[in-house]
């Protein structure tokens, strides 16, 4: 079966465990991914599925249509399934155990005791070299007129130029990041919950994975 799910980050709750320590555990809410299309190396030349997750529910059915491109509409239509907000694809090495429609639950990691979660870290906006490069800054003291800033980047005449690449001001934040080897603590009503943090914001759409190192350093 395939082994990559979507899913919401609700929060962050605390569990004690057998010992009575507590573990500050991040809780993912996935519900059932479905099967929107299904890829076969005759059609597409390799074999993958297309899973859809978070349906597209309104108050008044008749919306639907406009909250989903034509292309999109077409494609739902084609598998039969309601129209989903995030589709992804997941390489398998067979397509005969799947079908158009099937539903792929949190059960896929009942047997799995560490996951991989990828997700869009939280955007910080254009920030300075003390918070995104960890600067030390300047002397607080007053008169100095050097805080917070980045110091000199110049250099002598030659090259005579500042070279690419050395730490400035940008923006931060708002890139894809995964944690990888977090222990799945529980798994309960289309919940996975799992030791540490996860990446993004709350209700942020979020990938869940088995383990790729894991099991190598277990060995």
């Amino acid at each position: 079966m395939s082994r990559k799910l979507m899913g919401k980050k609700r929060g962050m709750m605390q569990i004690f465990d057998e010992q009575g320590h507590a573990l500050a555990c991040t809780v993912i809410e996935a519900e059932p991914n479905i099967i929107t299309q299904i890829k076969t190396k005759q059609t597409d030349g390799y074999t993958a599925i297309q899973i859809g997750f978070s349906e597209v529910k309104t108050s008044d059915p008749r919306t639907i249509e406009k909250r989903v491109t034509s292309p999109l509409r077409g494609h739902f239509k084609k598998a039969n399934v309601a129209p989903r907000r995030h589709l992804a694809e997941v390489r398998v090495e067979k397509t005969e155990e799947y079908s158009l429609g099937q539903e792929l639950t949190v059960e896929l990691f009942n047997d799995t005791p560490y996951v991989d979660v990828c997700a869009i870290s939280k955007g910080k906006g254009y920030q300075g070299v003390m918070k995104l490069h960890n600067f030390s800054g300047g002397p607080a003291s007053h008169g100095s007129g050097f805080h917070r800033h980045a110091g000199s980047t110049g250099m002598r005449s030659t090259p005579g130029r500042s070279l690419p690449g050395s730490p400035r001001a940008s923006h931060m934040g708002l890139e894809k990041k995964t944690v990888q080897n977090l222990q799945v603590v529980k798994i309960q009503d289309n919940c996975i919950i799992v030791k540490g943090a996860v990446p993004g914001p709350r209700n942020g759409l979020v990938y869940v994975t088995p383990a790729v190192k894991r099991p190598a350093k277990a060995k």
